[in-house]
C-alpha cells in the first residue's frame, strides 16, 4: 500500500506544513544558543576589563526559554525524546501501533494540561507587569514562549496520534507523520556501515 492510503496524502501535507514551522522554530532556538554563547564570551572579556554588560545575566536567563522549548516539537517529530521501548518495542503489527497511539494520547493530555497552566502563568505575569529584579526586563515574553511551544508540540502529537491510528487500521500502509524508531540492532548496523566507510 502507498502512503496515500487511508488519508495518507492529507496527513503527509499537514506533516510537511507543520514540519516547516518546527524547522523554523528549531533554527531560531539554535541561533539563540549561538548568540548567547558569543555574547557570553564577550561579557567575560568586558568583565575582566571592568565593564560588564548591564543586565546580561537577566537577559540570558530570559533567553533560556527560547532554546529550552522551541525545539521540543522538532524533537518529537524525529522521536528524539527519551522513550521507554521495552514494551512497545516488543510489540508488532497492530498491537505496536495501538500502544504507540495510547502513549501519544497520554502525551497529548499531559501537554494540554501544561498549556493550560503555563498560559495562566504567562497571563498573570503580563497582567501584573512582572519584571526582573535588577534591570526591570519584562518576563512575560519568555513565559509566553512556553504555552506557544507546547501548542506546537500538541499539534505534532495530534498528527502522530492520527498517524498511529491510521497504521492501526491499515498496518501495511506506509508510515506517515510518525517517527520511525530504530532498534538497537538497526543502530548497530548503521554504526558498522559508517565505520566501514561504505565498503
Amino acid at each position: 500500500m502507498t502512503g496515500t492510503h487511508g488519508g495518507g496524502a492529507l496527513l503527509l501535507s499537514m506533516n510537511r506544513g507543520l514540519g516547516a514551522v518546527e524547522d523554523t522554530l528549531n533554527i531560531i532556538a539554535a541561533l539563540t544558543i549561538f548568540i548567547v554563547m558569543l555574547v557570553t564570551t564577550f561579557q567575560i572579556f568586558c568583565r575582566l576589563a571592568g565593564y560588564p554588560i548591564p543586565g546580561f545575566l537577566e537577559a540570558s536567563e530570559q533567553a533560556i526559554a527560547v532554546f529550552a522549548f522551541l525545539g521540543v516539537a522538532y524533537a518529537q517529530r524525529y522521536g528524539a525524546h527519551i522513550r521507554m521501548d521495552m514494551l512497545v518495542g516488543a510489540a508488532h503489527g497492530r498491537m505496536r501501533w495501538f500502544l504507540e497511539a495510547v502513549a501519544t494520547l497520554l502525551g497529548m493530555i499531559l501537554i494540554a494540561v501544561l498549556i493550560r497552566y503555563s498560559w495562566s502563568f504567562f497571563y498573570s505575569s503580563f497582567e501584573v507587569g512582572d519584571v526582573t529584579y535588577d534591570y526591570g526586563i519584562p518576563t512575560w515574553p519568555s513565559k509566553l514562549l512556553v504555552p506557544f511551544a507546547f501548542s506546537i508540540w500538541f499539534l505534532r502529537l495530534t498528527l502522530q496520534f492520527t498517524g498511529f491510528l491510521r497504521l492501526f487500521i491499515w498496518p501495511k500502509a506506509d508510515p506517515v507523520a510518525v517517527p520511525v524508531i530504530k532498534t538497537a540492532a538497526d543502530h548497530a548496523q548503521d554504526e558498522a556501515s559508517s565505520a566501514g566507510g561504505g565498503k
